[in-house]
């Protein structure tokens, strides 16, 4: 389907330049000589394993202590987040051994692995996901006596499979209108029928999983935080020593919660800004890029956030924690 006949109609196809091309975030492009860019992508390959193992361990955990069905959506996350990794692992997989691309053959391997499109589907479905978290939140601390007679399970689950139908499905309308292979090289979200379909698309990418999702964020917990000092207030006033034990566990879990969703939600924050930024600049301002190392560099930094949400997961929700420190040996001697 795919060949290396695209030469005759690349430039009508596009109105990016092969140079362009080659600094396009998503593009998948290897060197015959070892440089800065190789070893990253070895780099990429071990935090990817690394992230794989990281997120399976936090699900065991919360499968063995059986926050899964208490924290449904928070569970999904991390599934989101394993997934992800293993399409990483994919990717780099192929990339390291330089596959010339050619015919359909190419094309799908192309489409599927190295145009990045299954980890932009759970990328995509864990920052609606993100969201739904915080919304849910919200609602249960905030208004938790609505949420108490309006919430329901279904709608929970409801939400999990709306960000996962919405990940696949806002990923076949982009990458694949926009994805091709050139000279055996694939090239992901650079086909774009003009100029300003590439401007219209960065703009749409940066508000809606970017400002959009950063804005539900600061109003979810901001609010939630409010709450929960009145709440500490109205004990203290009421003078509630720890009389009511259930009700301080229940208290001491939801703060756990909390806590570890504002440091997976500030995580997010900070690593996505550098791509977001970029791209949304590039796409506007074509002539004004970075070297390959800079860009290898702005990539590296949205990988951070999906493999080091499983060490939040980790130190800071308590019940993961437990079971994590009765896996290790030494833990277990000591207590025997």
């Amino acid at each position: 389907m795919m060949s290396t006949e695209q030469d005759s109609t690349f430039e009508d196809s596009t109105e990016t330049t092969p140079a362009e091309i080659g600094h396009t975030i998503g593009s998948s492009t290897t060197s015959s000589s070892p440089g800065a860019g190789f070893y990253f992508q070895y780099a990429v390959l071990v935090v990817g394993i690394v992230g794989a193992a990281t997120n399976g361990l936090v699900l065991y955990a919360m499968l063995a202590s059986k926050q899964h069905k208490k924290h449904v959506l928070i569970f999904n996350q991390n599934v989101f987040d394993l997934v992800n990794c293993l399409f990483m692992i994919a990717r780099f997989s192929v990339i390291l051994r330089s596959i010339y691309l050619s015919g359909t053959g190419g094309y799908w391997l192309c489409l599927a692995i190295l145009s990045s499109a299954g980890s932009y589907v759970t990328f995509t479905g864990s920052l609606i996901n993100l969201a739904g978290i915080s919304v849910e939140r919200y609602l249960k601390i905030v208004h938790d006596k609505w949420a108490k007679k309006k919430l329901r399970d279904w709608m929970v689950y409801a939400a999990i499979v709306c960000a996962w139908i919405s990940g696949i499905s806002i990923t076949a309308a982009t990458i694949i209108p926009t994805t091709a292979v050139v000279n055996g090289v694939c090239y992901s979200v650079t086909f774009f029928s003009s100029t300003a379909a590439r401007k219209a698309y960065a703009l749409w990418d940066f508000i809606s999983f970017y400002a959009i999702i950063l804005l539900i964020l600061i109003f979810c917990y901001g609010r939630i935080l409010m709450a929960v000092r009145r709440q500490a207030k109205v004990m203290a006033a009421h003078g509630t020593d720890g009389s009511n034990t259930a009700q301080d566990q229940s208290n001491k879990m939801q703060t756990s919660v909390i806590k570890t969703m504002i440091l997976v939600s500030g995580l997010y924050a900070v690593t996505a800004a550098p791509v977001f930024m970029y791209s949304l600049y590039y796409s506007f301002h074509p002539q004004l890029t970075i070297d390959q190392n800079g860009l290898y560099a702005l990539m590296s930094t949205a990988y951070i956030y999906v493999c080091a949400n499983p060490f939040i997961y980790a130190t800071k929700f308590d019940p993961v924690k437990r079971v994590l420190l009765g896996l290790i040996p030494c833990k277990k001697n000591t207590g025997a």
